[in-house]
């Protein structure tokens, strides 16, 4: 019996173009202004600093930016990045300027998993302040009452095996009790390699079906 899901957000809950054409513009648009105005800020020196460390040289305020702006052009999954496009983004999301997109049935399944018992947990590249901002000024409402937790790349990344190793102990349930939904093959793979059922979900076009996977085209199709 399945106890809990845990979810992936781009192609899954969520539109990959929310993403690539709202999401990273926005931040990259107010990258630079961000970081100049709240450098000094404990928080936000701890995330340039890990900049630096990546990039192997020291970096001050504007040369961090530019690094940072290459990273989102180049969809880098660097913690630091995301960490700071989510205080980007809460700024964005506070001002009304952004809204987290979901699919119609996203709500829907959420809701109906999570009455009949089953915690519900979200897995992204992204940073667990990002997930919940996307959830909770989603344009279905505030969706994050329905989560257990959140994990992101500070667990591991997405497509390794000890990750999902790592999320199952978090859960304290053993991988037949898990299903992991993404639209990614290859982290698909990693959760099977460390025990849980998987579905992949074929909601885009460009999506690269891994036939040894359940597939669904959306949550009314995933089998439990």
């Amino acid at each position: 019996m399945i106890k809990a899901i845990v979810t992936d957000i781009e192609g899954t809950t969520s539109s990959i173009d929310f993403v690539h054409q709202s999401l990273f513009p926005y931040a990259k648009a107010h990258l630079r202004a961000f970081l100049h105005a709240h450098a000094a800020e404990p928080a936000v020196a701890e995330q340039i600093r890990e900049t630096a460390a990546l990039e192997g040289r020291a970096l001050d305020t504007e040369a961090a930016a530019a690094v940072l702006a290459r990273w989102i052009d180049e969809d880098r999954k660097a913690t630091p990045l995301k960490a700071l496009q989510g205080m980007i983004w809460a700024q964005g999301y506070a001002a009304g300027e952004l809204k987290g997109h979901v699919y119609p049935d996203t709500p829907v399944h959420l809701r109906l998993w999570h009455g009949q018992g089953r915690r519900l947990y979200v897995y992204s590249s992204g940073s667990v302040e990002a997930q919940k901002l996307i959830f909770g000024h989603s344009d279905a409402g505030d969706l994050t009452p329905l989560f257990s937790g959140y994990f992101d790349t500070r667990i591991g990344g997405k497509r390794e095996a000890g990750s999902y190793q790592a999320i199952l102990k978090e859960l304290a349930l053993p991988g037949e009790e898990v299903l992991f939904l993404s639209d990614v093959g290859e982290e698909l793979d990693a959760a099977r390699a460390a025990g849980m059922h998987t579905c992949q979900l074929l909601r885009d076009a460009k999506a690269r079906p891994f036939a040894q996977h359940p597939q669904a085209r959306d949550f009314s199709e995933v089998a439990l």
